[in-house]
């Protein structure tokens, strides 16, 4: 089967790795470049371009260059974090077929999971050229808070990009399965997973090999691209006193003031200040080219900054009470992710933990090198001792609508997995023929504060009184955290049974169907 890579897909940028001879190995480009932007530029004839290339088109051609679109793959259009992400980007948010979200460039339609799927290609012929030989699976990695539909989208680009997808790994478990592997570890660790886009939290039992999720929490909208709107938009508002010009509704130069805020975050890790410049950032009405031009230092950027940081201990604090744990039985906390380089998040998650943070792991590579051993250990089972067993959670509850528009938890958020969970409804109307079964993911009590993650109709009941139809409800979550679903009627034994699409679509169903909550419990 030739050798199964893993890919850190990520929303800033991705890396891809396999186990060679025993151990994991991260490939680079040609010009010996780990990590890749997970950017692709469209404007090059045919095809488009991905990685460092499509980065430098950025600069000039912002609105035919999509960038984070890992924030974007398996949302809803409408969603407030869709919104969010039209304002921040030059290129084109809409609605497309189907009522499926899709990003418009040079007037045609993408999904986001065609986006990412462009990534995925990028990095498996990265990982073909220095392997000489094709690739065809892959375990890949997604934030631990993702729900369903993310998980969906992100299995979908794989299949777009040519590969097997042997395995959804939640990214801040593939860190800790890297930095435990054939160390005989037995400990309680908290991995600190601050990314491009998401923030996730993970508490972890290790034992030997034996890797333990015990709870994880996450902001799928908290990563290092906020960091660097944060700075932006004070850069914008200093242009702005700066020209006299009111240009914050302008995208692309939202976009180029993005990207210097980027390279200031950079050398303000390791330096006290550093000069921004901008050259020809808008061209006036009378034809003047008008650069922007400024000096930070790194404490004026961090009082930018800190709000995002405080965000992320309120995750972490919800993530250790859901373990029933107290930060002190913490014996170390992994640091996973590139935002994690910078010095005011390091200090503030030692001062918050009330220890130093292991940084003895490439945040950069340690997601990627934990799936390339998570993709071994599923291709080599037939190895003795070969392989590490690892128990993941799933992060959001699992329900129904029910009656008055609650949601109904059959799976609550942390439950181990693989799972299943049962549970019966009655028909609330005389003689109802058919119900339609609203699955919801989330914390919200009420169903519309939920996700919708899909319907989908159980026709063919017996005409009862109400009451007399039992409908007995199952769920399933996978290995991978895909929701499966299945509704039985237990008069005539009729089955219906799906497993939720990234689109959010289970088949149409008829408007004029009662819904769960027209039934009672």
């Amino acid at each position: 089967m030739g050798v199964a890579i893993g890919i850190d897909l990520g929303t800033s940028n991705s890396c891809v790795c396999a186990v060679v001879d025993g151990e994991p190995v991260v490939f680079a480009d040609k010009e010996g470049r780990r990590t890749q932007p997970s950017i692709v530029a469209f404007g090059y004839g045919k095809s488009a371009v991905v990685g460092w290339r499509a980065r430098r088109q950025l600069l000039y051609a912002p609105e035919s260059t999509v960038i984070s679109a890992k924030r974007l793959i398996g949302r809803r259009a409408g969603a407030e974090e869709v919104e969010r992400m039209k304002a921040q980007c030059a290129y084109g948010i809409t609605e497309g077929e189907g009522g499926e979200l899709a990003v418009r460039v040079q007037g045609k339609l993408f999904t986001p999971a065609e986006i990412s799927a462009h990534v995925l290609v990028h990095m498996k012929k990265i990982a073909e050229e220095a392997l000489g030989e094709s690739v065809t699976q892959a375990v890949i990695t997604v934030p631990a808070y993702f729900n369903d539909n993310q998980r969906q989208a992100t299995r979908s680009a794989a299949a777009m990009a040519g590969l097997e997808c042997l395995r959804i790994l939640n990214e801040p478990t593939a860190a800790a399965l890297a930095y435990g592997f054939n160390k005989g570890k037995r400990q309680h660790v908290a991995v600190y997973d601050l990314g491009g886009g998401t923030f996730d939290i993970s508490i972890l039992r290790i034992d030997d090999d034996f890797f333990e999720v015990i709870a994880t929490s996450g902001d799928t909208f908290l990563g290092g691209d906020d960091f660097d709107y944060a700075a932006a938009d004070q850069f914008m508002e200093l242009f702005c006193a700066q020209t006299g010009l009111d240009l914050r509704a302008n995208r692309t130069v939202r976009m180029k003031l993005r990207e210097a805020a980027e390279r200031a975050k950079v050398a303000l890790s390791g330096g006290g200040d550093v000069e921004v410049s901008v050259p020809a950032l808008h061209r006036a009405a009378g034809g003047q080219e008008l650069g922007f031009h400024t000096t930070v230092d790194r404490f004026t950027y961090d009082q930018w900054v800190l709000p995002l940081v405080s965000r992320t201990f309120d995750v972490c604090d919800d993530a250790l009470k859901a373990a029933g744990m107290s930060i002190r039985q913490i014996d170390h906390v992994l640091m996973v992710g590139g935002m994690t380089r910078y010095p005011l998040v390091r200090e503030a998650v030692r001062d918050h933990f009330r220890k130093p943070p292991n940084t003895t792991v490439n945040p950069d590579e340690v997601v990627a090198i934990g799936a390339a051993i998570q993709a071994w250990n599923l291709t080599n089972t037939e190895v003795e001792g070969g392989g590490s067993v690892l128990l993941d959670v799933t992060p959001q509850s699992l329900g129904v609508r029910t009656l008055g528009g609650f949601c109904e938890t059959l799976i609550p958020r942390n439950t181990a997995i693989p799972t299943e969970s049962t549970k019966v409804f009655h028909t609330a109307v005389d003689n109802q023929t058919e119900v339609r079964i609203s699955v919801c993911q989330g914390e919200g009590r009420m169903a519309d504060d939920n996700e919708l993650l899909g319907e989908f109709v159980l026709g063919g009941l017996a005409e009862k009184p109400r009451g007399q139809v039992r409908v007995r409800v199952t769920f399933e979550i996978d290995t991978d955290g895909i929701v499966h679903v299945r509704a039985i009627d237990s008069v005539l034994g009729l089955e219906r049974s799906i497993r939720i699409e990234s689109s959010g679509g289970a088949s149409a169903a008829p408007e004029q169907s009662h819904r769960f909550d027209d039934i009672d419990f």
